[in-house]
């Protein structure tokens, strides 16, 4: 089953996304803090959502977290998936694939012409499940980040 999160998942889903950093091998870089996820998930003006994927007995297995993009190109919004993450026991369960069919449902309805992802270089079993799909890499596009010290150098008009 897959629902909409609520208030009361922020514990699961920040456990959920230190899961998915450390197996990502990163997790000293996921500093997010339940409070500011449920800032940005429930507060004045949300900035993110998510839903939660339960077990056939009401556990949550997974959970998919995304936020709307804007394609100049299309003029119209788009879904960006920031995370997607099954727990291992539930993987082959079809809770992945429910929750991206979840995102492709919205996208549908709501006119939506892009739902897109970043998944790493290594990642050969999401990779493989994102290509059954149908999903196709974008391959001719390299992503490009600023964070910490060099964000604030270009934030304060410096730079490298």
């Amino acid at each position: 089953m897959i629902r909409i999160a609520t208030p009361a998942d922020v514990p699961v889903i920040h456990s959920m996304v230190r899961e998915l950093a450390e197996y990502e091998k990163a997790l000293e870089e996921a500093r997010a803090t339940e409070e500011q996820l449920r800032e940005a998930l429930f507060g004045e003006r949300p900035a993110a959502f998510a839903h939660i994927a339960e077990s056939a007995d009401g556990e949550p297995v997974g959970f998919s977290l995304w936020f709307l993009n804007f394609s100049t190109w299309r003029g119209v919004h788009g879904i960006y998936l920031e995370d997607l993450y099954v727990r291992p026991q539930a993987r082959g369960g079809g809770y992945g694939k429910a929750l991206l069919g979840e995102l492709a449902r919205i996208c549908v309805e709501r006119g939506y012409e892009r739902l897109e992802w970043s998944v790493l270089n290594w990642n050969r079993p999401s990779i493989d499940f994102y290509e059954a799909l149908g999903a196709r890499p974008q391959d001719e596009w390299t992503v490009y980040r600023l964070t910490d010290g060099a964000l604030a150098a270009v934030g304060r008009g410096g730079g490298g």
